[in-house]
């Protein structure tokens, strides 16, 4: 029996009592939820501060947050020659855009920037080529790209000055936000590096973009992890998505409130994508096909995880290619921005898409496709899924994206699955070759 049941409802003194000691319980929740969050939001501006550039030891061999925090050096007229030869726009039709592809050197970002720039699109990429996994896979991303015209500047989206000059330099009429701490599990080891990248280094492009006149229209990435455990599928954007399962989805979450924010004080025009396990040639090495083609071919075992009573993990695995027509086809959609000197004058586009397959396979199946790829039988070990951020599965519905986009995702796992172990046969034999020269 509680407390209160212990206390009579009788009128008089005891009605006055009761009325007191509810008050005095009331209070003491709200003192007690207040300093919970006071302390939180203390702790967080603490982090922020801490892992700053400004407190950085310039004599430390590197940043504890695999962040490269301090740009390269930019600037003079060969610097800037580079960069507007870059941002023109090639294409005979009066529809080009110039954007500001952030994370260029990325997975993502380089297929996103390489397809802007086929069209004849001005492309100017933006990466900082962390250590978070090997950085001679983005500077071999980067060769590409450049060998395509493309210039991708080395600095990060912290670096206020940085953003400044290119703004000045260039007038983008979007940015595609693909810049980002990613992975879920690693939160678990870095979460400082997580809160660094996707709120404060989000934070710090939308005041940029909010303070120049034209402003841009902002495409950017969330993720398909901010449905958390959300366990009605297919997920939709419809859906709650206040049960983050990991520090990844909960900063992607913030990402998606602080975007709202800054559309509705300043005018911005911003379009969120939640990407569904996105896949495919010159991928991640921290994604699970990636790292189980390299274990399989080394004969060490894998490990699959399993969730509560054996049952099946799945992922909406989505190949590359559809991810890129999502995205180019949010960026041409995307509506102008309404403000100016940081300003808003009118109603602006806020928009949030799921860009996933559809179909949900089992990570068992995924395994079983990359033996018969790969003709070489996989070590299999199963294990419960860890308490680290994961979930079961995921599974997009893409309705939304479909009628507004005209987003239709075509690749199937299989036919994705073989175009990356061709990919990455040629790749790692080529790295191979390079080496015993």
């Amino acid at each position: 029996m509680s407390r209160l049941d212990d206390i009579p409802s009788s009128p008089g003194k005891f009605k006055m009592e009761k009325s007191s000691y509810l008050h005095r319980l009331r209070f003491q929740s709200s003192l007690t939820k207040f300093a919970f969050f006071s302390f939180f939001l203390l702790c967080l501006i603490s982090l922020l501060f801490l892992r700053s550039p400004l407190s950085i030891n310039p004599s430390s061999p590197s940043d504890p947050s695999r962040r490269s925090l301090r740009t390269n050096s930019y600037g003079g007229p060969a610097w800037e020659k580079r960069l507007r030869s870059s941002a023109r726009i090639r294409t005979s039709t009066t529809n080009g855009i110039t954007v500001l592809v952030t994370g260029a050197a990325g997975f993502v970002g380089t297929h996103v920037s390489a397809a802007l720039k086929r069209r004849g699109d001005g492309v100017i990429g933006l990466d900082n080529f962390n250590d978070y996994y090997d950085p001679s896979l983005k500077r071999a991303r980067q060769a590409l790209l450049e060998r395509s015209g493309i210039f991708i500047v080395e600095g990060d989206i912290n670096d206020v000055e940085l953003l400044r000059k290119l703004f000045k330099i260039v007038s983008f009429t979007h940015v595609m936000h693909l810049a980002a701490q990613a992975g879920v599990r690693y939160a678990m080891e870095n979460p400082s590096s997580y809160v660094h990248s996707n709120i404060a280094g989000f934070v710090n492009l939308l005041e940029i973009c909010k303070s120049v006149n034209p402003q841009p229209a902002i495409v950017w990435a969330s993720s398909s992890s901010v449905y958390g455990l959300n366990t009605k599928v297919p997920f939709s954007e419809k859906d709650k998505t206040d049960q983050p399962a990991s520090l990844y989805a909960a900063t992607k979450k913030a990402g998606e409130e602080i975007a709202h924010t800054y559309n509705h004080i300043y005018g911005l025009s911003l379009t969120g994508l939640r990407f569904f396990t996105v896949y495919g040639p010159w991928g991640r090495p921290d994604m699970a096909y990636f790292f189980f083609t390299k274990d399989i071919l080394k004969g060490k075992s894998i490990s699959i995880f399993e969730s509560a009573n054996h049952g099946t993990v799945a992922r909406d695995f989505t190949y590359i290619d559809d991810i890129v027509k999502g995205c180019l086809a949010a960026l041409d959609t995307a509506e102008k921005s309404t403000g100016s000197g940081g300003k808003k004058r009118g109603p602006a586009q806020l928009r949030v898409f799921n860009l996933g397959n559809t179909s949900p396979v089992p990570v068992s199946d995924l395994v079983r496709i990359l033996e018969r790829q790969l003709k070489v039988k996989a070590k299999k070990n199963l294990i419960k899924m860890p308490r680290n951020g994961d979930v079961p599965f995921t599974h997009a519905n893409i309705s939304l994206a479909q009628r507004e986009l005209g987003y239709k995702p075509t690749t199937d796992l299989q036919t994705g699955l073989k175009k990356f172990v061709r990919w990455y046969l040629s790749y790692y034999s080529g790295e191979k070759k390079a080496a015993a020269r």
